[in-house]
């Protein structure tokens, strides 16, 4: 896949595993790009132009793991029914910390 220009870290690594979960998304059949946030994405510092529809709709249906990303889930815990538990985070999958020619930090997530 010809790469959009992700600049991954991922400071959340550098926290008490307890905190997240190290995962592979699901792969999705057949996915389909429905719509590319263009002005977002050169805010960003990326680039999609060489990057196909379909690698598009690879890479965010999470089929494709960019190179430097390193997918997670946010866990968070509390007390259910009386007893104290440990969840996983149910909302997103984190591949890392873009980091744009800024400095800002931005998750991306799915």
């Amino acid at each position: 896949m010809t790469s959009p220009g992700f600049q991954f870290d991922n400071t959340y690594l550098d926290l008490p595993e307890a905190l997240y979960s190290k995962l592979s998304p699901v792969p999705v059949t057949e996915p389909e790009m429905v719509i590319l946030n263009l002005p977002l994405a050169t805010e960003m510092g990326l680039d999609f132009s060489e990057v196909s529809p379909d690698e598009q709709a690879a890479l965010f249906a999470g089929n494709v793991i960019p190179d430097g990303a390193e997918p997670l889930a946010q866990a968070y815990a509390g007390h259910q029914f009386g007893h104290f538990t440990i969840l996983g985070d149910g909302r997103a999958i984190v591949l890392g910390e873009h980091v744009s020619s800024a400095g800002q930090r931005l998750d991306v997530q799915f």
